[in-house]
């Protein structure tokens, strides 16, 4: 049985990560800004304050923690002459500052308890960069630079983290997907509608790469697919990216 903590929690894949963990027999606080029905604890992942109130109500329930899934998220993005700095501002705050305080605040109880597992959900736009997702793109992969940074600091603690990088799948986040893009976010939702996966189906993928001690969780056929071209045949990545880009800009 594991304490686990789950940030942005009241839907999508955080409420799906939370199932399969309950399912799995294991003890989880599910967080969100938001204390919905199925949300234990409140928890803005932009406020330290929220994060302090969290830990401390980890503690009085546990004692310590064995798992922090840092979820939350929110989508965006847009062309580098379409989208402004503050839509840049706004996703980092959420998508990589999030993260950043969730793992800065648990790391001296990692530490005083020599163990602990990091998850930090990013996405295939974290190793894969298709256009017209700039500040998408860029907060996605500092997430997975940050795991990677935390599972080498920690490990002398026996501390592990992983970082989760889905493809597109059915969920609702695309409903808080801000910016001038419209070209874009029409995009987006098509590929999110039509994708054959849903969110129970990537937390099944996502608890398996935990179990099994992964550092680099690619949950679903096609964000594997879509990684293996970019290592095995740059050409033909770099190709497929820049035919994608002119389809985006042609629906301007």
């Amino acid at each position: 049985m594991r304490r686990v903590l789950v940030t942005g929690a009241a839907q999508g894949l955080g409420a799906a990560l939370v199932r399969a963990f309950r399912a799995g027999g294991d003890e989880v606080l599910a967080s969100d800004r938001e204390t919905v029905d199925n949300v234990d604890l409140r928890l803005d992942v932009t406020s330290p304050a929220d994060w302090a109130a969290a830990l401390a109500a980890v503690e009085e329930r546990w004692g310590g923690l064995d798992v922090l899934v840092n979820n939350a998220g929110v989508a965006g993005g847009g062309r580098l002459d379409v989208a402004t700095l503050d839509e840049w501002r706004w996703i980092t705050e959420i998508n990589l500052f999030g993260a950043v305080q969730g793992t800065m605040a648990i790391t001296s109880m990692f530490k005083r308890q020599r163990s602990g597992h990091v998850v930090n959900v990013a996405s295939l736009a974290g190793l894969v960069h298709p256009a017209g997702m700039a500040s998408y793109n860029a907060v996605k992969a500092a997430v997975v630079a940050l795991t990677e940074t935390t599972g080498h600091e920690l490990a002398a603690y026996g501390v592990r983290a992983s970082v989760v990088c889905p493809s597109y799948f059915r969920t609702d986040l695309v409903d808080s997907m801000q910016g001038r893009d419209s070209a874009l976010r029409g995009v987006i939702a098509h590929l999110v509608a039509s994708s054959p996966l849903g969110p129970d189906d990537i937390a099944a993928a996502v608890l398996a790469g935990i179990d099994a001690g992964d550092e680099l969780i690619v949950p679903d056929d096609a964000a594997r697919a879509a990684y293996r071209l970019k290592v095995d045949d740059r050409p033909a990545y770099d190709a497929l990216m820049r035919k994608q880009a002119a389809r985006l800009e042609a629906l301007s």
